[in-house]
């Protein structure tokens, strides 16, 4: 079975990879990244027709390499991953952030959603349902430094964020990049904290099963 994952992030492989070696590890993975899309997404200051036909391309060659499933991990891009949804309707296609939505409800109605890529919050807001209470924090900062190589800075910012958060059921990370925080996260939230990475690749074993 081969998976694809298509990131515009380079940091978004690696805890995908790291997800699915701990939690699903029979799929064949194949990595699609092109770095570009982020820094043209904040650029542009918002998703354009040009940047869906970017996505269709990805999606397209990922079929062509054999894959039965597509998962996407860069959350900002959400209607751009929906027409690659439409124009694949045979095979699972998931945005990297629906599978933690719908886990989010199993925990309560008050959400805290933590994110470091500021289209991240426009693009992931509308996704989760009316019954959840969204509390979003976009974390200044943390991202540049990661993009800078400074992964300390990154983590210690998140992890203030997590602590300083109001009061909520569960804590939701946006980012691949920040779910190797997940654990010190919920020790210094006091609540339990859901990853993208792990819960998409609890959903597409279910799929695919």
């Amino acid at each position: 079975m081969r998976i694809a994952l298509i990131h515009a992030l380079r940091h978004s492989p690696p805890p995908i990879m790291e997800a699915f070696a701990r939690l699903w590890p029979e799929p064949n993975l194949v990595n699609i990244l092109d770095d570009s899309l982020s820094s043209d997404l904040a650029c542009d200051g918002a998703l354009t027709p040009a940047m869906t036909d970017r996505f269709l391309r990805l999606a397209a060659y990922a079929v062509d390499t054999g894959a039965e499933a597509i998962l996407f991990s860069c959350s900002a891009f959400g209607p751009c991953i929906e027409a690659c949804a439409a124009a694949f309707p045979g095979m699972p296609v998931l945005k990297p952030n629906e599978a933690m939505i719908e886990e989010c409800s199993a925990y309560g109605n008050r959400v805290a959603l933590l994110a470091t890529f500021a289209p991240t919050v426009e693009s992931m807001l509308p996704e989760f349902p009316p019954s959840l209470t969204v509390t979003p924090t976009l974390i200044q900062g943390a991202l540049a430094a990661l993009d800078a190589g400074d992964g300390a800075t990154h983590d210690r910012l998140v992890l203030e964020a997590a602590s300083a958060l109001p009061d909520c059921d569960v804590v939701a990370l946006a980012q691949f990049s920040m779910s190797h925080l997940a654990g010190r996260a919920a020790a210094a939230s006091g609540k339990p904290v859901l990853t993208t990475p792990d819960s998409a690749v609890r959903k597409l074993r279910r799929l695919m099963s």
